[in-house]
């Protein structure tokens, strides 16, 4: 990626309501050049969507929870394909709100779920619900102790650094200044 466009997702990820016009400003060229980039990456797929982060505990959310699975043996292509397919079927049974799924490595543990729950009854009647009534190919991957959580209390006083995109623009900003990523692709 060139500098301008790495420096435009910067901007846009420190807050993506700004107009083109004001962003043009921010970077030091022409709003044109800014709607022509923006529209490319866009297309391109470097920028999937634009949103906002709430705050989930005004939302009603007080826990936050990085639910870890450990599956029985390493998945070949076709189980990881059925496993995507039954996490998509899963996903529409019970829609919790979930924001984030990844394949891992560490902990001894395969996937991360990050997840918020309403309480921990919620949160507990969701793990019992994975052990016991997951449907389909998902749940008979699934090691016997292979699920494990961290759950963070978002009623806590305080927090290390709230949920948000601004540090990662901050340091894709220092990382474009340095000339660390010039140029790439």
């Amino acid at each position: 990626m060139k500098s301008v466009e790495l420096k435009l997702v910067s901007e846009l990820m420190k807050n993506s309501r700004r107009s083109d016009r004001q962003l043009a400003k921010v970077l030091g060229v022409s709003q044109p050049t800014v709607t022509r980039t923006r529209t490319r990456l866009e297309k391109e797929g470097y920028i999937k969507e634009y949103t906002l982060i709430p705050d989930f505990k005004k939302l009603g959310y007080h826990i936050m929870a990085m639910i870890y699975l450990r599956l029985n043996h390493p998945l070949s292509p076709k189980e990881r394909e059925e496993m995507f397919r039954g996490v998509l079927q899963v996903r529409e049974e019970d829609p919790r709100s979930f924001l984030l799924a990844m394949d891992g490595i560490g902990l001894d543990q395969d996937v991360v779920l990050i997840a918020l729950f309403r309480d921990f009854s919620e949160y507990s009647s969701y793990i019992q619900w994975t052990r016991t009534e997951m449907t389909g190919k998902l749940r008979l991957l699934l090691h016997p102790t292979g699920i494990t959580s961290f759950l963070v209390n978002l009623d806590a006083a305080t927090h290390f650094q709230p949920l948000t995109f601004s540090r990662i623009a901050l340091n894709l900003r220092k990382a474009i200044d340095r000339g660390e990523l010039s140029g790439t692709s």
